[in-house]
């Protein structure tokens, strides 16, 4: 009997969609460790966090152009990939600075409906530029024709294995990423002074931190790995558009808010199950559900446990 059913599965299939899922996922992951880091240094839900990732997209797009494109790069694949991530994180890092400079910290002290408002009018705005910038036509990263196909052709294929190099970049470097964030967050002064900002920011301030330098270097982190984010969507769907940030903005939310938002290591296996459920909805449903499965994990955990799994709940004073 186990053995008709072992035989029934098609393992080959399903193991397709755990390497989808963990290529979705390490793109939702990067994206909600933006939110998570913002909220839990101004509690702050910082919407335009999406199209970040759009405008990161974009730079590393522009990038591939100014360098020959994909059909004729003018240098070789593996520093046009350096360079194409260096460009969009540094210029998506640069970009939260000045999002955090000019529109949220003069609402720092303002009632909690005005970041927020101010957060929605930035997305708009990123949107906009963007608009004007590069017009609605989608753009493509030709990723396929990168040194003949090598991103994709190349990679591992072992029995129902089949992952192609560029996924195998993107899974890499998203949890090299993700580590050496862990180990920044714990290891060093400035990742301290961000935890002790998160607990209480005006304690923070009273025990010498400097509060804006820790909330700047947040946002250019946070940036960063949206940037980061942004070129990896690229490289492995390769369509780049200026609406691509609305609704993986809003996935790598329901990342944050699965993991417990405010907590790094939640939003990283946030990232992580809603990439595999979007997959496995895809691939065993349809992708006409797909959207609603994954929203729908978001009314479920904020109905059973709003805190998110790895969260904890607000301790209310009395």
């Amino acid at each position: 009997m186990y053995a008709r059913v072992y035989a029934a599965v098609d393992w080959e299939f399903f193991v397709t969609q755990i390497v989808n899922g963990l290529t979705l996922g390490s793109v939702y992951s990067l994206i909600a460790l933006g939110y998570t880091m913002v909220y839990g240094i101004l509690k702050l839900l910082h919407f335009a966090h999406g199209e970040v990732y759009m405008m990161g997209a974009f730079m590393g797009y522009g990038v591939l152009t100014v360098l020959g494109g994909p059909l004729a790069p003018a240098i070789p694949l593996v520093p046009l990939l350096v360079l194409m991530f260096l460009v969009a994180m540094l210029g998506s890092g640069v970009l939260g600075i000045v999002i955090e400079r000019f529109a949220y910290r003069p609402l720092r002290n303002a009632p909690r409906m005005a970041p927020f408002i101010a957060a929605l009018g930035v997305a708009f705005f990123l949107q906009s530029l963007a608009l004007l910038l590069f017009t609605a036509d989608i753009r493509s990263y030709g990723t396929f024709d990168l040194d003949e196909g090598r991103l994709f052709v190349s990679g591992i294929h072992a029995g129902p294995l089949n992952i192609s190099l560029v996924r195998i970049i993107i899974i890499v470097v998203t949890f090299a990423l993700m580590l050496s964030l862990a180990l920044f967050v714990s290891r060093t002064r400035t990742g301290k002074a961000m935890r002790a900002t998160s607990f209480d920011r005006e304690a923070a301030a009273m025990m010498g931190i400097d509060v804006n330098r820790v909330i700047i270097v947040t946002f250019f982190i946070a940036s960063m790995l949206a940037g980061a984010a942004g070129v990896m969507a690229g490289l492995v769907f390769q369509r780049v558009w200026h609406l691509m940030g609305f609704i993986a903005g809003l996935k790598g939310f329901t990342a944050a808010v699965l993991g417990g938002i405010g907590n790094v290591p939640g939003a990283m296996a946030g990232g992580l199950l809603i990439g595999l459920a979007e997959s496995f909805s895809i691939g065993y449903a349809s992708s006409t559900f797909a959207d609603l499965i994954v929203f729908g994990i978001l009314i479920v955990v904020l109905i059973a446990r709003p805190s998110g799994i790895f969260g904890k709940a607000d301790i209310k004073k009395v």
